[in-house]
């Protein structure tokens, strides 16, 4: 390799380098250093206090505490909620996409994305529309059709509040997700599904063994940066429920903000935001080590049943065996080692 060589190819990896310097690794060196500190935003720096804002956060009972608890628990809950539903309506999305002749593929896909450019502030105002509790379309709907006697108060009552964040969040975000399974779709060697209508598998079928597994990197992918957009719910809090009602719905982000800028503590709300990394970094470690587990488990020797199948399968001949990966038939001596 020439120097001219080297120095292209270093002049194409500044730009990167640069921008890892100063929006990642400075402002996380610097968070971490105002956490160590009696930061206040009205009068600065008011000197080191070592681990101190973490044992407060950590303390039970203490005003960070419940702050940082119950907006951590809010978050999870929103989590649970959101996750699943992302993944498996994106793909269900994805999947109706995929059977659609060509000439409409483009078109649905581009409408079905639409929704994910729009801002959260156009996002939140659409759903205070329809989910008013007076005037609302949501509920004059379900009046005239006799389905309630008097309106719901969808934004201040529970469970109603959660319903409405994660229907808008599901709305919102869906396109971004089902784009990823669509891809991977496109991806299937269409062979394996000529196959396995040779031999009159099912739809259930060709979706289990050939459609999930083919798109299994993808799936954990997408579940991976849900989990991690989902921790960072906000704007749809803030501007549907303003948190309510009573904190029931206030995010991990809103606790942070409200620490900052409502009680003047910049080094707490530092404090906050590095554990909220932490915890995000735990959950997405558990759910790469499960899917690494699961992974290894797939190669596997077959199951007791499964080998039974096999073996049913040898002796009654040698044609139209579906062979395990981990299984080895030998034709001669007609076992499964």
């Amino acid at each position: 390799m020439t120097n001219k060589s080297k120095w292209l190819g270093f002049i194409f990896v500044v730009p990167f380098l640069v921008s890892f310097l100063v929006f990642w690794l400075i402002p996380l060196l610097y968070g971490i250093w105002i956490s160590l500190h009696d930061f206040r935003l009205s009068v600065g720096n008011n000197g080191f206090i070592g681990l101190k804002n973490y044992v407060d956060i950590l303390t039970p009972d203490t005003i960070y505490n419940r702050t940082f608890m119950t907006s951590l628990k809010n978050t999870l809950m929103f989590i649970v909620l959101s996750v699943p539903p992302l993944i498996l309506i994106s793909l269900g999305l994805a999947l109706l996409i995929e059977h659609l002749p060509k000439k409409l593929k483009t078109f649905f896909r581009t409408v079905f994305f639409l929704s994910y450019s729009i801002s959260v502030t156009a996002v939140s105002a659409i759903y205070l529309w329809l989910f008013g509790a007076n005037g609302g379309y949501i509920n004059n709907i379900l009046m005239k059709a006799g389905l309630i006697s008097s309106p719901i108060n969808w934004t201040g009552d529970q469970p109603y509040a959660w319903l409405v964040i994660v229907i808008a969040t599901i709305w919102w975000t869906i396109g971004f997700n089902m784009l990823l399974f669509v891809n991977a779709l496109d991806e299937v060697d269409g062979t394996l599904y000529e196959a396995a209508d040779l031999d009159g598998a099912s739809a259930w079928n060709k979706f289990r063994f050939i459609t999930l597994p083919e798109i299994r990197n993808i799936s954990i992918f997408v579940m991976i940066t849900t989990v991690i957009a989902s921790f960072n719910l906000y704007g749809q809090s803030l501007l549907i429920t303003r948190g309510g009602p009573e904190q029931s719905t206030s995010s991990l982000i809103m606790g942070i903000n409200t620490t900052v800028f409502g009680n003047n503590q910049l080094g707490v709300g530092s404090a906050m935001a590095l554990l909220m990394g932490v915890i995000m970094m735990l959950i997405t470690g558990i759910q790469y080590w499960i899917s690494y587990k699961s992974d290894k488990d797939d190669v596997a020797k077959p199951s007791r049943k499964e080998r039974n199948r096999l073996k049913r399968a040898v002796n009654a001949g040698p044609t139209n065996v579906n062979q395990h990966p981990a299984a080895t038939i030998d034709k001669k001596e007609r076992k499964i080692t």
